[in-house]
């Protein structure tokens, strides 16, 4: 991997700790934003650890470019699940663009990682 792809690769790790720790403190923006979209409190966790479990997957994947890969995709889909659930409850654009953007990203990242295939 070379050094911009490794610097973009830490950067989205980050982007997912943070938006994992949102959920896990409970910040009342976020859940209100999960619950609108019909996400029950008790699953919130849960998401908030795979964010968690995808952000070490990229963080390791620098080491092991497989593993980068499939944690930037696995992230990527997460992000594109999230626009839908917005999609369903007929949400405006502004309220999931940060995930679409995120998507984009990570998908992204998926492309630029060399796994050797």
């Amino acid at each position: 991997m070379n050094t911009t792809t490794t610097i973009f690769t830490v950067v989205l790790a980050l982007i997912a700790l943070v938006s994992a720790m949102g959920k896990l403190r409970k910040m009342p923006q976020v859940i209100e934003s999960m619950t609108h979209v019909g996400l029950k409190p008790n699953q919130i966790p849960l998401l908030a650890y795979l964010e968690i479990l995808g952000a070490l997957g990229l963080l390791i994947g620098i080491a092991f470019p497989l593993l980068a890969f499939i944690s930037a995709g696995a992230l990527m889909l997460y992000f594109i699940g999230a626009v839908v659930a917005h999609l369903r409850v007929k949400d405006k654009f502004k309220d999931f663009a940060p995930a679409l953007f995120l998507a984009v990203l990570f998908g992204y990242l998926a492309y630029l990682v060399p796994t050797g295939f």
